[in-house]
């Protein structure tokens, strides 16, 4: 991956938001301590996680987050992206956990940013029920009237599409459905309890409030009309499906028309206003038309009968996990939103972006990290109004139905031991945070 090798980072504006993303399921462990997840139904069942490994003890973050708080005063970061966990929140004491951690992540003079939602839906609830939303906005009162007066700044959902397509449309993630589009019902309760959520935090007094949807640039496998008719319908799918009815109040090519109940007087409550948008940026996707047969493309099978079918990205590197690294998709994926949504767009915040390399002396992951930073500084030349950048993640993790197998973390994790070990690419980030100040 090209860089500019030994050129300083460009400088960002003062006050621009530095920080470092986990979520609950993935770090915390102690699953004796909350309710039962869909998570955790999955992974009981053989040949669900590659590894059959669980998430029971996952970082023991929850019985360390003292040493992890000291990590992120250590790192230099502004803020600290987490997510809370439903399950353990109607567990008896649930909410104390986070307690604790929002009065030391204050105290470490670190910003607490809780994810409401990261995919650890209790195991009695499901998004096919629309009531589910309802008592999504019930549980997110709960933590606001909680949590409110030390947190100022709040994310619903995250990645409510991957959530729909890889948990129930395709059956790789938790609760591990093959619905195909009868999925579609599944996108439309999530947005819907975004809206209530925000509603919800709106009441409590919050005024700083996001959602984390990931997005990527879709390119077309060729110039031929039906390669650009895939790329377009995949673009529709996995793009504009979460930001239309947020940002315009509308859903994209007539999808509105397959979503259940009164969809008119739902995208009232969808697109609630908003103070900031987050993107989980990763990589661009090379779109086709279909094949007519399986594929297998970074870790998933996608069946024949998809309307598209997902090609190589060829010429560029790629991370452990087999993902291209494409730093200047991440200006296209900004300038091209800015463009699609003009003054309907609200201040963006990277609220994930990294990649998974083995060892402590991670050199790819540094070029990585300092190809997206000049990548997003070129958007924010652009006119993009970029507010904050957040690294995935601070520490080794549970990588879903990958389980231990893959290595995100800025902090190597020894899983048999628990022993944290800042790699290289923790020096690199928080040098370069300290050049910024």
């Amino acid at each position: 991956m090209a860089t500019d090798a030994g050129d300083p980072l460009p400088r960002f504006p003062a006050g621009f938001l530095w920080g470092v993303s986990t979520s609950a399921h993935q770090i915390e462990g102690a699953a004796d301590r909350r309710d039962p997840s869909v998570w955790d139904a999955f992974e009981a069942a053989p040949g669900r996680v590659k590894d059959g490994s669980t998430a029971a003890v996952a970082c023991d973050h929850f019985h360390r987050h003292r040493e992890d708080v000291a990590l992120l005063a250590g790192l230099g970061v502004d803020a600290y992206r987490f997510s809370v966990s439903w399950p353990r929140v109607n567990s008896p004491g649930g909410l104390d956990f986070y307690d604790r951690l929002v009065d030391d992540l204050c105290a470490a003079g670190v910003r607490p940013v809780p994810t409401l939602f990261h995919w650890d839906l209790p195991v009695t609830e499901d998004w096919l029920d629309r009531d589910t939303a309802a008592r999504f906005a019930e549980y997110v009162s709960v933590v606001a009237d909680r949590l409110g007066d030390r947190v100022r700044k709040w994310i619903t959902l995250n990645e409510p599409a991957e959530h729909t397509l890889l948990g129930h449309a395709l059956g790789a993630h938790a609760p591990g459905r093959k619905l195909l589009f009868d999925a579609l019902p599944v996108a439309h309760h999530q947005l819907l309890a975004h809206g209530l959520a925000v509603r919800a935090l709106r009441a409590a007094g919050a005024g700083d409030i996001g959602i984390a949807n990931s997005h990527g640039p879709t390119w077309p496998a060729s110039d031929e009309p039906a390669d650009t008719e895939a790329a377009d319908f995949y673009d529709l799918l996995l793009n504009r499906l979460f930001a239309d009815p947020l940002l315009l109040g509308e859903y994209p090519g007539g999808l509105g028309d397959l979503m259940p109940g009164d969809v008119e007087a739902d995208l009232k409550v969808i697109a609630e206003p908003i103070d900031w948008y987050g993107v989980n940026y990763y990589a661009p996707t090379r779109v086709g038309a279909p094949q007519g047969a399986e594929i297998e493309f970074g870790g998933l099978t996608l069946p024949a009968e998809l309307p598209f079918s997902v090609r190589e990205i060829e010429g560029v590197p790629v991370t452990d996990f087999g993902w291209p690294v494409v730093p200047e998709g991440l200006t296209e994926l900004l300038t091209g939103f800015r463009e699609r949504y003009g003054d309907r767009l609200p201040p963006v915040v990277v609220t994930e972006n990294g990649c998974s390399y083995e060892g402590l002396d991670d050199q790819d992951r540094i070029t990585f990290l300092d190809g997206h930073v000049r990548a997003l500084h070129r958007a924010l030349a652009a006119g993009v109004d970029v507010r904050g950048y957040f690294v995935w993640s601070l520490l080794d993790n549970f990588e879903w139905a990958e389980g231990y197998q893959r290595r995100f973390g800025l902090v190597h994790v020894d899983y048999p031991t628990l022993k944290r070990t800042p790699k290289a690419s923790y020096a690199w980030f928080r040098d370069m945070l300290r050049a910024q100040r």
